[in-house]
């Protein structure tokens, strides 16, 4: 996929638009840019866990684990799902997985020994 060009001849709303896009990736950035944060979507690219879960694989506390699924809920990267007291998360939709996979090919491939 080409970038796009920026010129002195866009239109306004053109530029605006693109200014709101930077804005929602820049945030998106953010979002994943912490490694709690990173971590946790690692484990939701295989499905759906509980908070508890996600302690446990991340061998950190409910509170920390709590906060990071609070800016990525925020973010719109994870969706919460209530059962009794549990509460499941998941990823919101494919923006974190892509993600993901590029990180993963660009730091941790196969040629990154």
């Amino acid at each position: 996929m080409a970038l796009p060009q920026l010129s002195q001849d866009m239109s306004p709303d053109s530029f605006e638009r693109m200014v709101e896009n930077a804005t929602h990736a820049s945030n998106f950035l953010k979002a994943i840019s912490h490694e709690g944060r990173l971590m946790i979507l690692c484990h939701l690219v295989s499905g759906e866990k509980s908070v508890t879960e996600l302690e446990e694989l991340l061998s950190a506390r409910q509170a920390a684990v709590s906060q990071q699924l609070s800016r990525l809920r925020l973010e719109g990267l994870v969706t919460p799902r209530r059962e009794g007291k549990a509460i499941y998360y998941r990823l919101a939709d494919e923006r974190p997985r892509r993600m993901l996979e590029l990180v993963y090919d660009m730091f941790c491939g196969k040629d990154k020994d």
